[in-house]
């Protein structure tokens, strides 16, 4: 099977509005990137585990139909029928969905982000290797800390 090739695509996300189902240290690094970019967010969870500061918190478990109004949605139950029937209603909804754990499900990958002097990168692998993308994040971070 030759490589998928993604094309990194940087929008305004300000004032959108992002589910997110799960609520573990997945979902809780990526409600606070997404509100970070000025998304409000929502999580589905019957319980948080972690820093979920901002958030609205529906103290549930997920049911079809509560991604109706969302803009992005991400699946991080920690549950692999869960995160799949998110997917599911998402890719039917043509919600852009971040499958945590499992990238064939996924219409966009969730990147590392980078952030320093004004300027903003994304990183994902081209092969899911999740070490390679924390080291390269981890050298561009200190790169963009000095950056003017």
């Amino acid at each position: 099977m030759a490589q998928q090739l993604r094309f990194p695509l940087f929008v305004d996300l300000t004032g959108r509005r992002a589910v997110i189902v799960g609520g573990g240290k997945i979902a809780a690094r990526r409600a606070a990137v997404l509100l970070r970019f000025g998304m409000a967010v929502t999580i589905i969870a019957p319980e948080l585990r972690g820093d979920f500061a901002g958030v609205e918190h529906i103290p549930r478990a997920y049911r079809p139909g509560d991604l109706a109004g969302a803009d992005l949605a991400v699946a991080a139950a920690g549950d692999r029928a869960v995160n799949s029937a998110v997917g599911a209603e998402a890719r039917a909804g043509r919600i852009p969905v971040s499958v945590a754990d499992c990238p064939a499900e996924c219409t966009f990958y969730f990147p590392a982000i980078c952030e320093g002097g004004g300027l903003v990168a994304g990183l994902v692998s081209r092969n899911g290797d999740h070490r390679a993308v924390a080291a390269a994040a981890k050298a561009v971070r200190k790169l963009l800390e000095g950056w003017k």
